[in-house]
């Protein structure tokens, strides 16, 4: 008889069961509200009402990159026109959701933002039980 030793994980194996896990849509919440309050969230946080770290939670990190770089921007006109944040008066017009895979939800938020009509598209993606956004384009 000869004693086998156990498999010992891979250094890969252990890495990969602390990544993001991949979840699929059934084990997920309705997206809707997320998608819709996100976009809402968004739109403030470029206004200057909203303070951007509030949504790291539900971006990915190159999202939130992007969005940081967008508030900047804004916040920096805001200055150059010597204005103050204003907290817009935001009516969603449209909210369009679609899934192309299991686990992956593909939005269109249609807003009107005071004398503009923005369009906010979005890519969430389920991992770890809940919805994040990878990609999102205020139009």
């Amino acid at each position: 008889m000869r004693i086998v030793p156990p498999h010992a994980p891979e250094p890969q194996d252990s890495v990969d069961w602390f990544d993001p896990q991949p979840a699929s849509t059934a084990s997920l919440p309705d997206p809707e509200p997320l998608v819709s309050n996100l976009a809402l969230c968004v739109i403030e946080a470029m206004a200057g009402v909203r303070d951007i770290e509030q949504l790291a939670r539900w971006v990915s990190a190159d999202v939130y990159r992007a969005l940081l770089v967008r508030v900047q921007h804004a916040a920096r006109a805001r200055t150059a026109r010597r204005q103050s944040a204003k907290r817009p008066n935001v009516h969603v017009q449209l909210t369009t959701l679609q899934s192309p895979t299991d686990g992956v939800i593909e939005a269109v938020v249609v807003m009107d933002v005071g004398p503009r009509v923005r369009a906010i598209a979005m890519r969430l993606d389920g991992m770890d039980r809940r919805w994040r956004a990878t990609s999102l384009n205020v139009l």
